[in-house]
């Protein structure tokens, strides 16, 4: 049970800095790219892209909690 608690607090930290990424780059290309582009879009929309990720870090964080209790009994 230790091990799957590593596991996924290991993946929240990923799950993090993937979802930093993307969304910087969607911002970028959104607060750039649309002026030239022509894209109907503000940029801040691109932060809608961070919610699935903040679901999975949330998840992620519930279930190491959940095997680092059971490891621990």
């Amino acid at each position: 049970m230790k091990k799957l608690s590593v596991i996924f607090g290991v993946s929240a930290v990923l799950l993090s800095d993937i979802m930093c990424a993307v969304v910087t780059y969607n911002y970028c290309n959104l607060l750039w790219g649309g002026r030239y582009a022509g894209y109907g879009a503000p940029a801040g929309t691109a932060f809608l892209y961070a919610v699935p990720y903040v679901i999975g870090i949330i998840v992620c964080v519930v279930l190491a909690l959940v095997f680092r209790k059971k490891a621990i009994k």
